[in-house]
């Protein structure tokens, strides 16, 4: 392992090098294209109290007066020094309001991965021991079904279902309205995780489902496999014992590949719920234009992204040793 990995690691910081200052720069060209106005997405209804010398004002408070490459400088050089700014929305300092909404969001995408991880790769599992029969067509459908599923959708109906019709669960937030965080307990903050995190764990069971199925499926076809079989062992053994161990990798590397998608339907489920999430702050900043905010969260994405892919890679390396040659 400690021939391999420092290697890795270096490729990996070389890409994010170059990576970093491309996607700031192709971010903040989206931002600046963007048809919203800060300062009228800020002023609001109150447009008719504001003249133009105090909209110029609050243009020039913000830097918004100056070209958009001479601003994209100036973000570089708060970045260097490890500032992003100031942001319009929450007239906080970026950082704080990242650092402030950032374990919210991690506390949802961490309960989603490991729920639809370990609820993926069982169902997979199952699927491909009784391939051809109904357990096997019953959860190929679930899976196929849950991968067509909007996340808001999905969202809609359990909150109609669970919270409207029976009333067990809590529809919005994180903690119950009108309550002091010192007075919630933690059996009240996971009633009320538990539905943004079964939206969440949808965007990662079924692509899981179907991939380990396969990845099982082969194992069992493989010569090993036939002769466990021959000398009595059931598919469900085969599966639970050395097939899990053989789609295990396959898995993980899969699921840690697609953080991405998971961060990113983070968003939906924390719009949905009003869950005080970074999800949450990218749909208030993207509405007001709030550049510095959106670039923050943007590189801040990109980050969670880049480290799931780098533990793919490892996670691949630790189970493929034949991987270990490429860097």
């Amino acid at each position: 392992m400690s021939a391999w990995l420092p290697a890795l690691l270096a490729g990996r910081m070389i890409r994010l090098g170059w990576l970093l200052p491309l996607a700031a720069a192709g971010l903040f060209a989206l931002i600046s294209l963007a048809p919203i106005d800060p300062v009228q997405a800020y002023v609001g209804g109150r447009t008719s109290q504001i003249g133009p010398e105090q909209r110029d004002a609050i243009a020039a408070a913000w830097g918004l007066d100056r070209p958009a490459a001479e601003r994209f400088a100036s973000w570089l050089g708060q970045l260097a020094r490890g500032d992003l700014g100031q942001s319009i929305t929450f007239n906080a300092p970026v950082m704080q309001v990242i650092a402030a909404r950032l374990p919210a969001s991690m506390a949802l995408v961490g309960l989603a991965f490991a729920l639809s991880f370990v609820l993926g790769t069982l169902l997979g599992l199952a699927a491909g021991a009784t391939r051809g029969r109904w357990p096997d067509r019953v959860i190929r459908t679930i899976a196929v079904v849950l991968a067509a599923s909007p996340g808001f959708w999905v969202a809609i109906l359990l909150v109609a279902v669970f919270a409207v019709g029976l009333g067990w669960l809590p529809a919005c937030c994180a903690t119950p309205p009108g309550q002091l965080a010192s007075e919630v307990t933690p059996a009240d903050s996971l009633r009320h995780m538990v539905l943004p995190v079964a939206t969440l764990s949808v965007v990662g069971i079924a692509p899981l489902v179907l991939h380990t199925r396969q990845s099982l499926i082969a194992f069992l076809d493989s010569p090993a496999a036939r002769h466990l079989s021959a000398h009595g062992a059931s598919p469900l053994r085969l599966a639970f014992g050395p097939g899990l161990r053989h789609a295990a990798g396959v898995a993980l590397t899969l699921h840690l590949a697609s953080a991405g998608e998971l961060f990113g339907g983070s968003v939906l489920a924390e719009t949905v719920f009003a869950w005080p999430g970074l999800g949450q702050a990218t749909v208030r900043a993207a509405t007001g234009a709030d550049a510095p905010l959106l670039m923050g969260i943007g590189l801040a994405t990109l980050l969670f992204v880049f480290a799931g892919n780098l533990l793919a890679d490892i996670a691949a390396r630790l189970a493929d040793p034949r991987l270990r040659r490429v860097a």
